[in-house]
């Protein structure tokens, strides 16, 4: 069984950590390999190097001109690297916000996506409070933060929480404070049937 898997959420969610920590027992309960596609490893120093062209601010990865430029290139390059890979039969982990395509239902569309009808595809929606993402953030302390922080109120206001259509079908996790049993529970439910 070949798995396409969205870790999807908002930032200071926790979805990199969730993804990492959640591979090897994918791995085990599918028994398929799996490969790792996260958009700041993948695109974070090329997006750091045209945005430093083009505003003078490396770190820039909420402004208009990067959501409008370089966002969707990112986004197509991890699916068409997941295409890759599940054509080798190995399933893949992306994770990324991708708020936009969860809204638009297109994660959940083999053609759009690309990939063949057997693949099964899983959204998990990686949610916390805003306070404890806004926390985690000023932690973290990464540079490609800053635009969000200073800008906090705005990014919050444009932050996307499924509701109604958009959320069938997702797989909800909370991760404030997840126990043992909840990644259990989650894995479970990614690998089903």
């Amino acid at each position: 069984m070949s798995l396409l898997v969205f870790f999807c959420g908002h930032a200071g969610t926790g979805k990199t950590t969730l993804a990492k920590m959640l591979l090897g027992p994918l791995m085990k309960a599918s028994g398929s390999p799996f490969c790792l596609l996260d958009k700041d490893t993948l695109y974070g120093r090329y997006s750091a190097a045209a945005m430093g062209l083009l505003t003078g601010d490396p770190n820039d990865r909420d402004s208009p001109l990067f959501l409008q430029h370089l966002r969707e290139p990112e986004y197509r390059g991890l699916i068409d690297t997941a295409r890759d890979n599940l054509e080798l039969g190995v399933s893949a982990l992306i994770v990324g916000p991708l708020s936009r395509e969860v809204r638009e239902r297109r994660l959940f569309d083999h053609a759009w996506l690309g990939v063949a009808p057997d693949v099964q595809l899983r959204v998990v929606w990686v949610q916390t409070s805003d306070e404890v993402a806004r926390q985690r953030i000023v932690a973290r302390a990464d540079p490609n933060d800053a635009y969000k922080l200073a800008h906090w109120d705005d990014y919050r206001q444009r932050r996307f929480v499924p509701g109604g259509a958009s959320r069938k079908g997702l797989l909800w996790f909370d991760n404030t404070a997840p126990a043992p049993a909840d990644y259990e529970t989650l894995v479970a439910r990614i690998v089903a049937q």
